[in-house]
C-alpha cells in the first residue's frame, strides 16, 4: 500500500491551516492536489464528482436552518424563549441551570445546530448567570452539554448529513430522536437540581405565564 498520498494530503493539510487558511480550503486544496498528482481521473472528472458529491436535495436543508437561527436572534425570539422557560423551571433551585437546559431544548428544535445554541443562549445566559453567583465552571459545563440537544432534538443537521450519506429515512431520524432529547434535558435539570441544592444556588422570582402582552 502507497502511504505517500496519505502522508502527503495529512501534511499539506496541516501546513496550510497553520498558515492561517480556514479548514475547508485546506481540505479542498489538499484534495485536489493529491488526487492530480496520485491519480489518473481528468481534472474535469475531479470536479464533477466533487460537485456530484454535494448535488443533494437533502443537504439544501443545512443553510436554511443555519438562517433560522439568525433570524430567531435577529428577531429576539429567543428572548421569547427565555422568558417561556423563566416561566416554567425558573423558579426551582438553580433556576438559571434550568432555564439553560430547557431554551437549547426549544432552540435546538428550531435551529437544528449546536453552534447556533451554544452562541445564541451563551451569550446571554453565561453573563446573567455568573452575575447571580454561578461558578464559572459550572456555567460553561451546562451552556456546553445542553447545547448538544440541537443535535438530538428534530430538525438536526447532523441527522440530515447521516441521512443523506447513507440513505436512511429523515423522517425517521427525526421521530427517533425527540424522546432520547427530552429525557437527556430532564436528566441535566436533575443533575443540576442536585447541584444547585448541594452549593445553595438560587431560585429565580415566580413568573406568570402571559400569551398576550
Amino acid at each position: 500500500m502507497n502511504i505517500v498520498p496519505i502522508v502527503s494530503l495529512f501534511v499539506i493539510m496541516v501546513v496550510l491551516m497553520l498558515l492561517g487558511l480556514p479548514l475547508a480550503y485546506s481540505l479542498f486544496i489538499s484534495s485536489v492536489f493529491v488526487a492530480a498528482s496520485w491519480t489518473s481521473l481528468p481534472f474535469l472528472q475531479l470536479v464533477q464528482k466533487m460537485f456530484a458529491g454535494v448535488d443533494s436535495f437533502v443537504l439544501t436543508a443545512i443553510p436554511f436552518f443555519l438562517l433560522a437561527g439568525n433570524i430567531m436572534n435577529s428577531g429576539k425570539i429567543t428572548d421569547k424563549l427565555l422568558n417561556l422557560a423563566t416561566v416554567l423551571v425558573g423558579h426551582l433551585r438553580g433556576g438559571l441551570a434550568h432555564i439553560n437546559v430547557l431554551v437549547s431544548l426549544f432552540f435546538g428544535g428550531v435551529s437544528g445546530s449546536a453552534v447556533a445554541d451554544t452562541s445564541g443562549i451563551g451569550s446571554i445566559l453565561i453573563p446573567a448567570m455568573q452575575e447571580r453567583g454561578y461558578p464559572q465552571s459550572f456555567t460553561v459545563a451546562v451552556t456546553a452539554t445542553s447545547s448538544v440537544l440541537g443535535q438530538i432534538i428534530p430538525p438536526s443537521m447532523i441527522m440530515i448529513i447521516y441521512a443523506s450519506a447513507s440513505g436512511a429515512s429523515v423522517q425517521a431520524l427525526f421521530v427517533a430522536g425527540i424522546i432520547p432529547g427530552i429525557l437527556l434535558a430532564l436528566a441535566m435539570m436533575a443533575v443540576s437540581w442536585c447541584y444547585a441544592v448541594k452549593y445553595d444556588y438560587p431560585r429565580e422570582e415566580k413568573r406568570v405565564l402571559r400569551i398576550f402582552s
